[in-house]
């Protein structure tokens, strides 16, 4: 019975409403993309089904890759989580060291009314969760070693909802720290400013942005139906299509919109690429750089291009040094 349980918690995301591919995220992106494709598009109801059900796109190899990618890092996932560090623990190691400062006292705003209480939290976790989101996605095409391993999302060549689980086992844990980290942030600070005006139950509940978020259609995101936002707009939020531009292998969309629900990190630092319409995109890496469906190798290059990178900086900080020592 515990085995059957494990095997049914594989696929526990769908049924998850904290989850992106929560069948009834997964719904309202279907009626999403039917009304742009039938009110914006002018395309007809026929038109518009055989385009969201495409079948060279949902049984492509490369998505037939991203299916067994997700049952794979699935399983992985139940191994590797008792290692990680708890989002608990960074919380409370940050709200001891908030209790050593001499600044500000321990519940200084304790008198503030509870629904301010609850507004801030969420806002401040969605802005801080969907910021170090940024950060980490540009860092991961910025360093090479970190690239090693992102790639392996880059190398779908198809989009669709589960492409977002398309990562190597190696990110997941690096994207795991990155959410006990701000969410132990935006726990320890709460808790210590507002102290017993508001219990850990009620501020860590269900986060209303990143609802929000995903009943707008965020697993369109990785899909083939491009959506664009009004230009302003894309200036504030990603749209799907400019997500999709982020997977394009044109020159152009290079290390563009990384952000996750807002543009705004792409608009003050410089990455921002406002969606194109109607044009067409090609997704994947270069023949070298990464297999789209083997899954040999979709696990493996990442280890072994982190090993040719330290070999090589290794290599030339001897050399390096070498000069240094013979002048």
């Amino acid at each position: 019975m515990e085995f059957f349980e494990q095997i049914t918690s594989i696929f526990v995301d769908f049924t998850d409403p904290r989850k992106r591919i929560f069948v009834g995220y997964l719904a309202l992106s279907l009626l999403i993309a039917f009304l742009w494709l039938i009110l914006f598009k002018r395309t007809t109801f026929s038109t518009a089904i055989a385009k969201v059900f495409d079948r060279k796109v949902f049984f492509s190899a490369s998505s037939k890759a991203d299916y067994k990618i997700f049952v794979i890092n699935r399983l992985f996932s139940l191994f590797i989580s008792p290692l990680l560090l708890t989002q608990i623990a960074i919380a409370t190691a940050i709200y001891l060291f908030l209790h050593r400062q001499d600044f500000i006292q321990s519940g200084y705003f304790n008198d503030v009314n509870i629904g301010v209480v609850v507004a801030s939290f969420t806002l401040f976790v969605f802005v801080i969760d969907d910021f170090t989101k940024y950060l980490v996605h540009r860092w991961m095409h910025r360093f090479h070693v970190l690239w090693a391993i992102h790639k392996v999302h880059h190398s779908a060549e198809t989009l669709t909802p589960v492409t977002v689980y398309r990562v190597h086992p190696l990110e997941g844990i690096l994207y795991g720290l990155r959410s006990a980290f701000a969410q132990g942030v935006a726990i320890s600070t709460f808790l210590f400013l507002f102290g017993n005006s508001v219990d850990l139950y009620t501020i860590v509940g269900v986060n209303i942005l990143s609802f929000v978020f995903h009943v707008t259609g965020s697993n369109l995101r990785h899909s083939h139906i491009s959506i664009s936002y009004w230009p302003w707009l894309e200036y504030i939020l990603i749209s799907p299509a400019q997500h999709q531009l982020h997977h394009s292998i044109a020159e152009e969309h290079y290390d563009k919109n990384f952000g996750v629900a807002l543009a705004i990190w792409d608009w003050m630092f410089g990455s921002l690429h406002l969606s194109e319409d109607d044009k067409e995109l090609e997704f994947g890496l270069l023949p070298n750089e990464a297999s789209a469906t083997n899954m040999i190798d979709i696990y493996t290059r990442p280890f072994l291009d982190i090993s040719k990178i330290i070999s090589r900086r290794a290599r030339n900080f001897k050399q390096a040094t070498l000069r240094i020592f013979s002048n």
